[in-house]
Order: C-alpha cells, then sequence, then structure tokens
C-alpha cells in the first residue's frame, strides 16, 4: 500500500503525519518506507536526526542519474537508508531535490519514482510519501506512483479555500494519469475542539460530504519535542494523547482499507 500525504498548503503537518503513521506501521510488523519529496528534508531530518546532514545517497542522486545516459543505473534499494527504528526505512531528500526539478520535468521523467517503488514493492508492506507544499513535478510524481492520497487539513479559512482546488487538482491527474489513486481522506490536524471555528468548519465539511476522517488530531506542544529529539511520538511518549490520536488514525486507515 502506497500513501501519498499531499496538500499544497505549507504548515498544515505534513511531514508529521508522515512520519508518526510510518512509524506505528513500523511498530506493528510492517516493513516501511517513508519517502522524502520535500527540498526542505523535514521527514529525513524527523526520522534520522543529526545524521540526515551527512548523507551520501538521496532521491537526488537518484533523480539525477535518470538523467544520465548509463547502461547500468544504481538500483533504487542503493537509494534507501535505515532508521534507528526496526523495520522502518528512508528514501531521504536533499535540497539538491530544487536545483533538479526544471531538468526532470523537461526531461518528462515523471513516472521514474512510480518505477522506482515497483522495484522495491518486495521489500516493504506499506509506504508513505510526504511532499513539497506546491502541486509540481514531485507531488505529481507521488500522486502518480501512490493508490492513496491523505490530505491534512489545518481548521482556518485559508485552508479551506484552498482545498477545493486541491480536490480538483488530485480528481484530474487520478484521471489523466492513475486510474488507481482514490482520496483517502482528510485529516484534520492542530484541532482544538473548545473552539467554535473549528468545530464549525469541520462540521460544514462533513456536511458538503467531504471525505473528512473522523479521528482527529490535537494541537499540542509535545510534537515540537518530537521533531527536536528526532522520535516520532509512538517512541517518544506512546502514552501521550497525541500518540494514541496517531494510533486509532493509522487503526482507522487500516479498517477502511480493510472494508474496501
Amino acid at each position: 500500500m502506497r500513501r501519498v500525504v499531499f496538500n499544497q498548503k505549507g504548515g498544515v503537518g505534513k511531514s508529521t503525519i508522515t512520519c508518526n503513521l510510518a512509524a506505528i506501521a513500523a511498530s506493528r510488523g510492517k516493513r516501511t518506507l517513508v519517502v522524502d519529496l520535500d527540498p526542505q528534508g523535514n521527514s529525513t531530518h524527523y526520522l534520522l536526526g543529526k545524521a540526515a546532514d551527512t548523507l551520501e545517497k538521496t532521491l537526488a542522486d537518484m533523480f539525477d542519474q535518470t538523467l544520465r545516459l548509463r547502461l547500468l543505473n544504481d538500483r533504487a534499494e542503493s537509494y534507501v537508508h535505515n532508521t534507528p527504528f526496526e523495520r522502518l526505512d528512508i528514501l531521504p531528500s536533499a535540497p539538491a531535490l530544487e536545483e533538479l526539478m526544471g531538468k526532470l520535468e523537461s526531461r518528462y521523467k515523471i513516472y521514474k519514482l512510480r518505477d522506482a517503488l515497483d522495484e522495491l514493492a518486495d521489500d516493504y508492506d506499506m509506504v508513505f510519501i510526504d511532499t513539497p507544499p506546491a502541486l509540481n513535478f514531485y507531488t505529481r510524481s507521488a500522486l502518480i506512483a501512490a493508490q492513496r492520497c491523505l490530505i491534512p487539513f489545518d481548521c482556518d479559512d485559508f485552508s479551506r479555500r484552498a482545498l477545493y482546488s486541491l480536490l480538483e487538482n488530485v480528481t484530474e491527474l487520478k484521471a489523466d494519469h492513475n486510474e488507481d489513486l482514490e482520496i483517502e481522506g482528510i485529516v484534520v490536524n492542530q484541532f482544538q475542539p473548545r473552539a467554535a471555528l473549528p468545530q464549525r468548519i469541520v462540521q460544514e465539511l462533513q456536511q458538503e460530504g467531504l471525505p473528512v476522517l473522523t479521528s482527529f488530531l490535537s494541537a499540542s506542544v509535545k510534537i515540537r519535542e518530537s521533531h527536536e529529539q528526532a522520535k516520532p511520538m509512538i517512541h517518544l511518549d506512546p502514552g501521550h494523547k497525541l500518540a494514541k490520536e496517531f494510533t486509532a488514525l493509522y487503526d482507522s486507515l487500516q479498517g477502511r482499507r480493510a472494508a474496501a
């Protein structure tokens, strides 16, 4: 199962959701891979900590080799790195992804990520793909490579306005490039249950028939500690409310998949 976590708006928790769901999957015995397509590398630093600064082979190198005329390219597995967490690996990001994007787009390398993940298919039970906050070459590559799309959503009016065009873009890409892609749901993040605005926005989205998942993620300063220590919540503090909410979200996704 390949899931892409995507929203064109920044600051909605894509990397946090990606890494925490992946960590839970790995803790449940699933061979799990995180793919970090964002040049900022937040997922890479979240899972690798300081080791992220000294990586020799990254996704940028993998994409770069597709631009070169070589008879034998390195296999995708050579770009995968172990994390400190059992059964959890990562295809890490690098700032050079930003410089490569124009060349990759002009040479129409849009299917190369899908090809790489197909090559790794026997090695992993679950793949989680983190994306940059834009509809660009990398996010399109991810949506083409994935089977499910999770949309993080923080409850403000700007996010709501962006949501409708995002859903249209995903639907269009599905029609043109990846008929297997399904919008798995909208993940309500940084939810404040006592505030009137988030309650109202979520209720209105549900009334409109949008696929809002019922497992909400609370706003918590604990997640900053999780980032700083490079430990997903299930490893930092499994008894914390937010860790339990991530687990509930993971379980709900698995339940929906089993029901399908």
